[in-house]
């Protein structure tokens, strides 16, 4: 039971530090929805959205109301549509697309995820129509998200899909570019995709996810740096144990409302994600934690060991709170997302090397990059490869969303507004990585995955 000491300490929080539910996501299984005709398999997943869902904002915004705690995001994952769609024979999927986006407004949802494919060792015929639908299929919609899973530690990395990513990106920018690439900022590329993931881009309902769930997902960077002030010039030791104590609070907080959630809608619940996820308000960022810890900016010498040291004191304090912590479970490091990742990278603190070093100790990995719109389909899937590779290696989620802003460089910015913020067009190392992804086929799996 939470006690009356702790909701103290939680209406604190809220009040002063920026403390959120960052998204109730349902996630809906359409395996059942599968259908050989376009047509009615586009009504069966409205039905089937619009019939599970149809709740899910109303009791977000009672729990809202009853306990006082903000709830900022609302949304649904599904089941990858590459598995849904194959039985069409389709050339496109944009149709199932646009009916997820359709569905996702009906029931006031914010973003929908499962646009998405899992290509880690190979494609099938609807991985390949999914992939190819992606450009058009996020340039015609607002809430739809898609993901693409090119690598996992068990089967090594598909460098056929790592290339064709880098394409696929590119025409997402191009195609809203007018929206100063709006459709890449909804598209994420993965190595060790995780099925019970809430927050976007990324969400997916797994296959070995129930037919419908709960996941919530907490944030809370403001409280963990507002608890690090009181503990000034303190070793490492207090730092982290004060960050176990307040990851336990946050997380707490957030198996109260998944709770809530889950016997509301008479779903069940599945698990909270303790990721600290900023905003671009200030008093909401991840880099400002690192910054009282004793850093002139994000970005600086040590960087790298403080995120590790954060990271690893969140998750120790969040399996402590809750019996069913999953996700991602971390620290993120978007840069628009981001005050003071917009900041440090702004000034130059921050780079995108100092950025990949980051992401093997973080949750995921780049992520809401803008670079110029004139890096080439190889170089970006030169980032990918690099992401995918430390994620392989490291049996760790990471990830890829880039932005290349056509008709910008650097000193130039993007804006997206809301949540996906501004950031500003990072520099991307000039040389040519086009004959390393020439190559295609597969690097293999590292030894160490052979444990069975």
């Amino acid at each position: 039971m939470i006690n009356q000491y702790e909701i103290f300490e939680t209406i604190k929080m809220i009040e002063n530090d920026k403390l959120d539910i960052r998204t109730i996501t349902m996630g809906i299984s359409l395996r059942d929805c599968v259908d050989r005709d376009m047509d009615r398999l586009c009504e069966k997943i409205y039905r089937k959205i619009a019939t599970c869902a149809r709740d899910l904002v109303k009791v977000g915004q009672d729990i809202e109301d009853e306990f006082g705690i903000p709830i900022v995001n609302k949304r649904i994952s599904v089941t990858p549509i590459s598995l849904i769609a194959e039985g069409t024979g389709a050339d496109s999927y944009v149709p199932i697309a646009k009916t997820l986006d359709a569905a996702a407004e009906a029931v006031g949802v914010n973003f929908i995820g499962g646009f998405s494919a899992l290509v880690h060792k190979g494609y099938t015929n609807g991985d390949r129509v999914l992939i190819k639908s992606i450009p058009e299929a996020l340039s015609q919609t607002e809430r739809v998200c898609a993901s693409v899973n090119v690598g996992t530690t068990k089967a090594g990395i598909n460098m056929d899909a790592v290339a064709e990513m880098g394409h696929i990106i590119k025409e997402c920018a191009r195609l809203t570019a007018d929206r100063d690439g709006l459709g890449a900022a909804k598209l994420v590329v993965f190595c060790n995709a995780v099925e019970d993931n809430p927050f976007m881009a990324g969400a997916f309902h797994g296959v070995g996810e129930p037919e419908c769930v709960i996941n919530v997902g907490v944030s809370g960077p403001g409280v963990v740096k507002s608890a690090l002030e009181k503990v000034k010039g303190e070793p490492f030791d207090v730092v982290a144990e004060t960050i176990k104590r307040t990851a336990f609070r946050i997380t707490r907080m957030g198996q109260l409302v998944a709770r809530e959630a889950s016997s509301r809608l008479g779903v069940p619940f599945g698990i909270v994600d303790l990721s600290l996820a900023p905003t671009p308000a200030v008093g909401d960022s991840v880099a400002h934690v690192l910054t009282e810890m004793g850093l002139d900016l994000a970005g600086a010498p040590g960087t790298t060991a403080a995120l590790a040291l954060l990271n690893d004191a969140v998750k120790k304090g969040g399996v402590m709170a809750s019996g069913h912590v999953g996700g991602l479970s971390g620290a993120f490091i978007p840069v628009s997302e981001d005050a003071g990742m917009i900041e440090a990278a702004t000034v130059g603190a921050l780079t995108l090397e100092k950025l990949e070093a980051m992401t093997c100790v973080c949750s995921v990995g780049l992520d809401m990059i803008a670079v110029p719109g004139s890096t080439s389909a190889s170089t970006i899937s030169g980032i990918i490869a690099d992401e995918a590779a430390i994620g392989m290696i490291n049996q760790k989620t990471t990830a890829v969303r880039i932005i290349p802003a056509e008709g910008k460089e650097v000193g130039d910015s993007v804006e997206f507004g809301g949540l996906l913020g501004m950031a500003p067009i990072m520099a991307v190392n000039p040389y040519s990585c086009t004959d390393f992804i020439a190559r295609g086929g597969r690097i293999p799996a590292p030894i160490h995955s052979l444990r069975n």
